[in-house]
């Protein structure tokens, strides 16, 4: 009984070190990331690689990389006392601490320069109408635009500035996503990992009997996310 207890008791260590500092499962609600993650995708998280958290402190572990422009990383949401307890977003960075940023007519431009985005899901340009939400970006705007009327939208807005420590991000289904077009910046202290694999996913949307198991996306089982 005692050999049998101590196994039990090495193993749920393991485990709990394992989710803690090294890899967690998350899941997909949302079609904000459309098409390179769907409703249904589980994933797993590499929490190792930007520096995982120690719990209870203000410390961290040592960082393998820094966040990239182009990392799908999983995170905390602003807005993360007002939402349920663990919930976390999943979004791609598009601006590093620095870069300027501005997108016209459905078009991404860092620094200057248009981007192309393979993995975007690109809205269909929305030529007017000013959005309230984006009247945070006001006081980081750039050039002339600052002082003037400012008259931002989803497909339309900046050029602005990434502040230091922080990240700029957004979902790859651009007419689907709520992101920091929306809400501003993703501190780099709520950045909890970088996603390496759907280990598992089903269609949530089907209306058949135990979808989890007849509807199966074998095709997306073990796929990289790039």
């Amino acid at each position: 009984m005692w050999e049998w207890t101590k196994s039990i008791f090495i193993a749920l260590v393991l485990f709990l070190f394992v989710r803690t500092f090294m890899i967690e499962a998350f899941q997909i609600p949302t079609s904000s990331m459309e098409n390179t993650l769907l409703v249904g995708d589980f994933l797993l998280v590499n929490k190792m690689v930007y520096g995982a958290e120690i719990p209870g402190t203000d410390l961290e572990l040592p960082a393998f990389n820094k966040p990239s422009r182009a990392d799908v990383i999983v995170f905390e949401p602003p807005d993360s006392a007002e939402q349920p307890p663990n919930t976390n977003y999943v979004k791609r960075i598009v601006g590093v601490p620095g870069d300027t940023l501005f997108m016209l007519r459905s078009t991404l431009h860092v620094n200057g320069t248009s981007i192309d985005e393979p993995y975007a899901r690109t809205a269909r340009y929305l030529g007017s109408g000013a959005n309230s939400n984006f009247s945070w970006q006001e006081e980081h705007l750039i050039g002339k635009t600052r002082g003037q009327s400012y008259q931002p939208n989803r497909d339309n807005w900046g050029p602005i500035v990434v502040p230091p420590n922080n990240y700029f991000v957004m979902g790859d289904n651009r007419a689907n996503s709520e992101d920091s077009r929306y809400w501003g910046f993703v501190p780099e202290e709520a950045i909890k990992g970088r996603p390496l694999v759907v280990y598992y996913s089903y269609d949530r949307r089907s209306s058949g009997t135990l979808p989890w198991i007849t509807e199966i996306r074998w095709d997306r089982v073990l796929r990289k996310i790039d």
